[in-house]
């Protein structure tokens, strides 16, 4: 007999087995990994979104990420996260994402802005290292949600004022990458154009110079170090994997 707890352990492998698109600083593609070796120290840096519903009021919709998770389990994060795989659009990998971790569908998402950064999870081990693509969709608080508790633990309405004033006073209840993407939210930028695909052959060393952050200007100028505390420095498949 199979508990659900070896189902979740399962879903978990399948999922660190999937293939996420290695980019570059410009957030060209250079090849493939996959989820767990994208994920190893010192991180490779892949192509990765992060989604926010909001409500008509303007709140936005937090999920906690559940226990099972490789990166950061029970930390507060955006709507729901992912990782397109090698060639996949955003809109596709991100709508398969909402669907698996919320069980919602049909909602129109507009990119508002990329957030390139690097955190290690000092009780995983991991390290998140992407070059993230910040999604918005409006959503109305009274349609029906249904959470995937093997990838969300809790849910709740937020404004983004309070959850800016949250942040600062309580960092590390949140994911480290939720502030950069808040901000992105809060003030919109402009999107650069989609990059063209890379050759399929193209895979660069499991590790290397390149797998580390560098100080070339990302998306803002810079990049951003995350600590494990949510502090920031300055420092210049067909199926979508999870975060």
């Amino acid at each position: 007999m199979t508990s659900d707890r070896d189902t979740a352990d399962r879903e978990t492998s399948d999922r660190e087995a999937h293939l996420v698109e290695l980019v570059d600083e410009a957030g060209k593609p250079i090849g493939a990994r996959t989820v767990d070796e994208a994920h190893q120290l010192p991180g490779l840096l892949h192509r990765a979104f992060s989604v926010f519903l909001v409500d008509p009021a303007g709140r936005v919709l937090l999920q906690q990420r559940a226990a099972t998770k490789t990166r950061f389990p029970l930390r507060w994060a955006n709507s729901c996260c992912g990782h397109p795989a090698p060639g996949q659009s955003l809109d596709t990998a991100a709508g398969r994402r909402l669907h698996e971790e919320l069980g919602v569908s049909g909602v129109p998402l507009t990119e508002i802005g990329v957030y390139l950064y690097r955190a290690e999870d000092p009780e995983t081990g991991r390290v998140e290292f992407e070059y993230d693509h910040v999604l918005r969709g409006d959503f109305a608080p009274d349609r029906s949600v249904l959470p995937d508790p093997d990838e969300v633990a809790d849910l709740r309405w937020m404004h983004p004022d309070e959850l800016r004033a949250q942040l600062d006073a309580d960092p590390t209840a949140y994911a480290p990458w939720l502030g950069g993407v808040l901000s992105r939210l809060r003030h919109p930028e402009a999107v650069p154009p989609a990059p063209e695909p890379a050759p399929p052959a193209a895979v660069p060393p499991a590790a290397g110079p390149s797998a580390t952050p560098s100080r070339k200007p990302g998306n803002d100028g810079r990049w951003h170090i995350r600590s494990a505390t949510g502090s920031e420095e300055d420092n210049p498949a067909e199926r979508s994997g999870g975060r």
